[in-house]
């Protein structure tokens, strides 16, 4: 399977939207060469700003930006975009929905050598919680493309999460990414599982691993944490036997409880929630090893979709 850098993949997709758009300006915070926003810099010098190490001053100007008619896109890593804004996001960029797009880098377990002081495991938790944001997920770096296509078009704030690693890339690269819309990876019959970002790759591996003990197994990926429609899930819950949800946030806030919130009192199935527990992250020598330490793997999916089709609690 070939992988792919999502980081290089959104700093190449900004570049090619801005050949076309000259509203579109970037601001970075002294991580421009991590972020990959390094390429629009070398092409578009005029129109990238470098605000150095002072992510509520990149925040609020990105929102005089876009209250300038200009289209911000702002990146940093993602614990700093959750934590150290959010005063401004909040205020400056929700609350009039100033036409800015934030990019979460190094999202998740991704940054696995740096520890949990770097590792976001609660940032899309955080900006989904703000009124009148969007948040996206990528899975690969061919949805990282075209979703920030659709951000550009999109009016409004929206926010991005994007993994520090090479992944697989498995998505079709025809067709324009719609927000809000869930995507069909696997088709199955017994379990439905609802993964997002890197945790759409683990979720198709578990299925394989399903389908070796006879359960069928449908993988749906849910790339737009915000907004999560109803009627996309009950779309998928539909026919299922039981329904197991993944992602590498931790769960308080994470999606297993932007899912049930939708559906509770008008589902009843068995439910099983993968991701991170009340526990903040730490160094490790490998992405992978993070996997196996907080129950993120292929096997660990499989092993929950089995217990939640037998009535088991984990």
């Amino acid at each position: 399977m070939e992988k792919m850098s999502l980081r290089k993949a959104y700093g190449e997709a900004i570049l090619e939207e801005g050949k076309s758009n000259k509203d579109i300006v970037v601001l970075e915070a002294d991580l421009g060469k991590s972020t990959m926003s390094c390429f629009f810099k070398d092409a578009y010098p005029e129109r990238y700003f470098e605000m150095g190490i002072a992510e509520a001053n990149m925040a609020s100007t990105s929102a005089g930006l876009a209250l300038a008619g200009k289209i911000p896109f702002y990146s940093t890593f993602a614990v700093f975009a959750a934590g150290r804004a959010y005063d401004q996001i909040r205020c400056s960029i929700a609350i009039p929905r100033a036409n800015v797009k934030i990019c979460g880098s190094s999202c998740g377990l991704s940054d696995f050598g740096d520890g949990k002081t770097h590792q976001s495991i609660e940032d899309a938790n955080i900006i989904c919680a703000i009124p009148e944001m969007t948040v996206l997920n990528p899975c690969d770096a061919i949805e990282t493309k075209k979703m920030i296509k659709a951000m550009v078009k999109y009016q409004g704030p929206v926010y991005i999460r994007i993994n520090r690693n090479d992944l697989p890339v498995f998505t079709k690269p025809e067709g324009e990414y719609e927000i809000g819309k869930m995507y069909r990876i696997v088709e199955g019959r017994d379990v439905v599982i609802f993964a997002t970002g890197a945790m759409v790759w683990n979720a198709v591996q578990a299925a394989d691993l399903l389908k070796a003990e006879g359960i069928s197994a449908e993988v749906i990926n849910v790339s737009s944490l915000k907004p999560i429609k109803k009627a996309e899930i009950l779309k998928y819950v539909a026919g299922k036997k039981a329904i197991v949800t993944v992602d590498e946030c931790t769960k308080i806030g994470g999606l297993g409880s932007a899912i049930a919130a939708q559906i509770i009192g008008e589902v009843h199935l068995p439910f099983e929630q993968i991701g991170v527990n009340d526990q903040f992250g730490t160094s490790a020598h490998t992405y992978e090893d993070l996997m196996v330490r907080y129950g993120l793997t292929p096997d660990d999916i499989a092993k929950a979709a089995q217990k939640a089709l037998k009535g088991e609690k984990r």
